[in-house]
């Protein structure tokens, strides 16, 4: 009778966890959101959909996510079959290559905000070299695409080791049998890439692709740290319609949003990299 309920009693602090920190707070963005008055409504998605920075943080948002995931995962694969490679120094280059995994979302904003200022690295740096006579303001809103730059290359160099750390995992599981075999029968790097690596990482790239593009989804501090709000994102509006115009009914419409597409986007990765058991079989 002890041994039936083992499993359950060792989960239970996990799922008290998850009740208290996250179940509670997305059932009170629920009701934040839905609430009307004395009632249940849409006035708060609509009052959302009026707002004159909806459109633009809307279309930041998905853009960023299309631009900074696909790279992320790309620059990812890249490093970890690299490392793949490496004989001596793999543990050094593993350990500098995660270095920002320790740096919070804020810290990594500003580190990139003293390279993009107008007193910055970047324009000193142009201005030595002879490129600029004087200091171009790259994060103001006179320059767009140089302020989304900015915080794609923010974002890339502060979360790729996230994908990174995951990939390497998955790649440690394949057998290494399984590529000498290949080799063994003429396969050339290429096509041992892409029939043996990619099929056996597919679970892997599926994690991280969840997790990377939700979290992309709810970029705000890198984002407020290079252009406060020229660049407008939907967690951004989330904080501003709660901390500046105090009306939680709209903050939570924003993140009602930002978990509906998040919801879409992780059905979407399960679906589209659905792995086969006979690839394990």
């Amino acid at each position: 009778m002890k041994d039936r309920y083992l499993p359950y009693l060792l989960i239970l602090p996990s799922v008290l966890f998850l009740l208290v920190f996250f179940g509670w707070p997305l059932l009170s963005a629920l009701v934040l959101a839905f609430r009307e008055g004395e009632g249940v409504g849409l006035g708060n998605f609509r009052r959302m959909a009026q707002d004159l920075y909806f459109g633009d943080a809307l279309r930041n948002t998905l853009f960023l996510t299309a631009i900074v995931v696909p790279l992320q995962l790309a620059l990812a694969l890249a490093m970890g079959l690299l490392l793949e490679r490496l004989g001596r120094g793999r543990d050094l280059f593993l350990y500098f290559w995660t270095v920002p995994l320790g740096i919070s979302d804020l810290a990594a904003g500003i580190v990139w905000l003293s390279i993009f200022t107008e007193r910055g690295y970047l324009n000193t740096l142009l201005h030595a070299l002879g490129v600029l006579e004087e200091p171009v303001g790259w994060l103001t809103y006179e320059h767009p695409t140089a302020l989304f730059l900015a915080v794609v290359a923010a974002e890339v160099w502060r979360a790729t080791p996230l994908v990174l750390v995951i990939l390497v995992a998955g790649l440690q599981l394949i057998p290494r049998e399984l590529h000498e075999a290949a080799e063994v029968f003429g396969a050339t790097p290429w096509v041992r890439f892409r029939k043996v690596t990619l099929p056996l990482l597919k679970p892997s790239i599926q994690t991280a692709l969840i997790l990377r593009t939700v979290l992309a989804f709810e970029v705000f501090a890198v984002v407020v740290a290079l252009s406060g709000r020229n660049l407008p994102v939907l967690a951004g509006e989330a904080y501003f319609w709660y901390a500046d115009y105090q009306n939680p009914g709209v903050a939570a419409a924003y993140a009602v949003l930002i978990l509906l597409v998040s919801v879409a986007a992780t059905l979407f990765y399960l679906r589209a990299l659905r792995v086969r058991e006979e690839v394990y079989g």
